[in-house]
């Protein structure tokens, strides 16, 4: 079923048309932010260089190719169902796809929604911090959303879905196909429980650009966006900028002061976006504090033995490696097992170059949950 209209469908074919130039708009995203808020013929204006004529003498002619009702669903900011806080904003797309029964985003919608965001090339800290952060707003029932990438933003739709939660996919490419492809297991679990909307584009070629205009619909869909790590480039920071800028709420996970994939998301944090440890502080942040508290099962390493609580205790004191823990003079056996029971009690995870990982917090407490419940 097609739901644009005749002027949002002549928009998404100027914009595949003007490709080129918005791609090298998009280097510098406060100016591209300020294009794609202009009317159409402003933007040919603007970007149409010497094919101004031609491209206002084919944008007055054109028509749209007869096709017959098709799936997925496309809507324009003119229908009843278009995202309301999409539709009185200049900024937002004039058209989407959307793909997922109607009714289930609608009621997404209705609620509180957040974003979590960041870099694609996420340490093993960053991966189980979003998916924690994840997992433990949809239990709480919040909409989580992201992007469909590697990195940070399959570990929030892995979270999400690990709690039965809604998660809100905003796609770079279109909702047709999944892209990348190894991702298509996990873009069926999301059409499963949730829905993935995209700006439709009538070009083949995903190009740079698109990669921006997700990131303002994301930022403009939801009540709060959180930047779990990122780094400095523009494209990471994006979804954060615009959020700011139309007075949204932003927060970040602080990360090391050492890593170049947490130098976007701590750089948010000292220009005043708010600091986020866990579910609790995010829901914080949308309610207030002590309003909202996150669902799941408060314990703590007293339910662990002695020996483990120690160990773990390390790990997250920044002792993170067998050399590290040994150099004390416990003996590296008695490490060893530590760290192996640890890990299968799902405490801890194996990241990079030997370094271990405490698990974040709605996890641990799940785990030590069942440890307390079987003595």
């Amino acid at each position: 079923m097609n739901d644009v209209c005749y002027q949002c469908a002549r928009r998404a074919w100027l914009l595949s048309k003007l490709g080129v130039r918005l791609d090298y708009s998009a280097r510098d995203p406060s100016r591209f932010w300020s294009i794609l808020e202009l009317p159409d013929p402003e933007l040919i204006d603007a970007l149409g260089g010497r094919r101004r004529a031609a491209l206002r003498a084919a944008h007055a002619e054109w028509e749209p190719t007869p096709s017959v009702d098709r799936q997925p669903r496309a809507l324009c900011r003119h229908h009843v169902a278009y995202p309301q806080s999409l539709r009185e904003d200049a900024l937002a797309p004039h058209s989407l796809e959307v793909r997922g029964p109607g009714e289930r985003l609608a009621g997404m919608l209705d609620g509180k929604i957040v974003a979590i965001v960041g870099t694609r090339r996420a340490s093993d800290y960053g991966m189980e911090t979003a998916r924690e952060l994840a997992r433990g707003l949809a239990a709480s029932g919040i909409t989580v959303a992201s992007g469909l990438a590697e990195g940070i933003p399959r570990a929030v739709h892995a979270g999400a879905l690990e709690a039965d939660g809604a998660t809100l996919a905003v796609m770079t490419g279109g909702v047709e196909r999944c892209t990348p492809a190894w991702c298509a297991p996990l873009y069926g679990r999301i059409l499963e429980r949730g829905c993935a909307i995209a700006e439709p584009h009538m070009s083949l070629r995903v190009r740079h650009w698109c990669q921006y205009a997700s990131a303002r619909t994301l930022a403009l869909l939801v009540h709060l966006v959180i930047v779990v790590e990122a780094t400095e480039q523009p494209s990471e920071l994006a979804c954060a900028k615009v959020a700011w800028s139309r007075a949204r709420h932003v927060a970040a996970v602080p990360g090391r002061v050492s890593s170049p994939a947490s130098r976007g998301s701590n750089s948010l944090l000292m220009n005043g976006a708010r600091l986020v440890r866990g579910p609790q502080d995010a829901l914080d942040v949308l309610y207030g504090v002590g309003v909202h508290d996150a669902a799941g099962v408060s314990a703590g390493p007293a339910a662990l033995q002695p020996r483990l609580a120690r160990v773990l205790e390390r790990v997250s004191d920044g002792e993170d490696t067998v050399a590290k823990l040994t150099a004390r003079g416990t003996p590296s056996d008695e490490i060893s097992v530590a760290l192996a029971e640890l890990e299968l009690c799902g405490l801890l995870l194996r990241g990079d170059a030997g370094r271990y990982v405490p698990l974040a917090g709605g996890s641990q407490a799940e785990h030590l949950r069942r440890i307390a419940a079987a003595r």
